[in-house]
């Protein structure tokens, strides 16, 4: 007499997850075990993980010949999450155990060892925030379940061992689950009080936390752009609820480790320049988030901006007026959010030190050219404000005092003010203003008008370039308490903007 069992369970797809009806079916015949609907390797491989898991659990492998079904067969499966529903459905099929909940409002998943231990299972986050969306009780394995519970709506049952899941459904136990640390307040290593000096280069980056503005610091080495750059997460607001769980979603996908303690904390994300455009854009035969992905909602520095590769670079043109990266592959497409912030340094030659007064600099003004032009025209277009930080002076490097120099915690006051005034006006930043509302919130009187359109034909600006001064003005209006943009505002916005024309 044959037998059927149906467990539910979750595909992995981008940040998507599909739901996977597990089917087990147990007829006559020759003894055999087969799994059907677009497994790979690591899920053809199942089979005797879970042979050996069950056995080694002291129950029985059944004798007749086991079909395992992956529903929907079109989607592909990948991974070893499949293992315990399987083995679930094999020993409910096989009438070892009968559930005395209703097994059809859980979802499982886990890879098994031989000894039928559950172990840690990578890109189940996405899985639980769909879960809890359906009130679907989730069961996953222990190691998995501090990050699990950041989806504070789901019902999660954590599990070390195949037994302790099988004495829950027939309701002899239910796995105690384990104290977890809750939502502290972001703590924060950079501060801004370690930097002197360079006040100009602060204001600079107070407005771009505020705006969410792209920006470029050029100068010669050691002058403190790295430093800068690496503060920037300390004054920008903490991530909202929904926005950390992205982000941890993000994390999961790309197997990375999930710090729960400073899961508030924007992201921030250095790649080195010999990183591919898979690796900054995301992609792969399975495709995996790639770096401007993990800094969704935070920042993406690309220090020694130069040496990336051109075609690397021009690979974030899209993601950058778009907040979202598109990977197609023969199999699946599938779309990772991108709403990062680019902050990148540069050096103004190939020796670093061309116009800072000094005789150091032996570059030809081609050589100068030729370092410079490896940046695009489009790339350049997209970035709000450029940034000279001068070199720091001796006294200031030399002075042990600190007196006045305000902290992160102080301008990050600041910014969370303007940043709440964007979100009430236009439930947006500035940055993100589409043409017609930059026109519809800026309305310029006629001198102010004047003064763009002589900055236009000077620097040779185009539309695009035109309206990231705007929302950089409006940004430092917001900065000032001011209802209209003001003169003053604009000459500032513009002066980001001179070198970049």
């Amino acid at each position: 007499m044959s037998q059927l069992a149906k467990i539910l369970t979750r595909a992995l797809m981008g940040l998507d997850a599909p739901i996977v009806t597990i089917e087990v079916h147990i007829s006559g015949g020759l003894p055999g075990f087969s799994i059907v609907g677009l497994p790979e390797g690591a899920v053809k491989e199942s089979k005797d993980r879970v042979r050996s898991a069950i056995m080694n659990s002291n129950f029985k492998m059944p004798k007749g010949r086991i079909t395992v079904s992956l529903a929907p067969a079109n989607l592909p499966k990948r991974g070893g999450r499949y293992d315990l529903p399987i083995a679930l459905g094999v020993l409910i099929a096989s009438g070892q155990i009968k559930p005395s909940i209703d097994i059809t409002k859980f979802e499982c998943y886990g890879e098994l060892g031989l000894d039928g231990l559950l172990h840690t299972t990578e890109g189940l986050l996405p899985a639980i925030i769909e879960a809890s969306k359906v009130d679907h009780g989730v069961v996953v394995p222990m190691d998995d379940y501090p990050h699990c519970a950041l989806v504070e709506q789901a019902k999660i049952v954590p599990a070390k061992h195949l037994l302790q899941v099988c004495e829950f459904l027939v309701g002899l136990n239910t796995p105690q689950s384990p104290a977890i640390q809750t939502k502290t307040q972001p703590t924060y290593e950079n501060d801004f009080s370690q930097v002197k000096g360079q006040y100009h280069a602060k204001r600079a980056l107070e407005i771009a936390a505020s705006g969410g503005h792209n920006l470029l610091l050029k100068g010669v080495p050691g002058s403190g752009k790295t430093m800068l750059a690496e503060r920037l997460p300390s004054i920008m607001p903490p991530l909202s609820t929904e926005k950390a769980l992205q982000h941890a979603a993000i994390c999961s996908v790309a197997n990375k480790t999930i710090d729960v303690a400073q899961m508030y904390v924007r992201p921030f994300r250095a790649p080195h320049h010999s990183s591919s455009a898979v690796a900054l854009v995301g992609g792969g035969s399975n495709p995996k988030p790639g770096e401007i992905s993990l800094a969704h909602e935070g920042v993406l520095f690309l220090d020694e901006l130069p040496e990336f590769p051109r075609h690397v670079l021009e690979a974030l043109r899209q993601p950058l007026e778009s907040g979202e990266v598109h990977v197609s592959r023969a199999q699946q497409q599938v779309i990772f959010p991108a709403n990062f912030q680019l902050v990148a340094a540069m050096n103004p030659c190939p020796c670093g030190y061309y116009g800072d007064g000094t005789a150091k600099c032996h570059c030809t003004e081609d050589q100068v050219n030729k370092y410079q032009m490896k940046i695009s025209g489009p790339l350049l277009d997209r970035i709000d404000m450029v940034l000279d930080v001068p070199p720091l002076p001796k006294e200031l490097l030399l002075s042990q005092q600190n007196e006045g120099v305000e902290n992160s915690e102080t301008i990050r006051a600041r910014v969370l003010d303007c940043y709440n005034r964007q979100l009430q006006r236009q439930g947006k930043l500035n940055d993100q203003l589409d043409t017609d509302e930059v026109d519809k919130l800026i309305v310029l009187n006629a001198e102010n008008k004047q003064l763009l359109e002589s900055v236009i034909d000077k620097l040779q600006l185009s539309a695009r370039a035109y309206h990231r001064i705007l929302k950089v003005a409006r940004t430092i209006a917001d900065l000032d308490h001011a209802q209209a943009v003001d003169q003053q505002h604009l000459i500032e916005a513009i002066g980001y903007r001179r070198h970049n024309g």
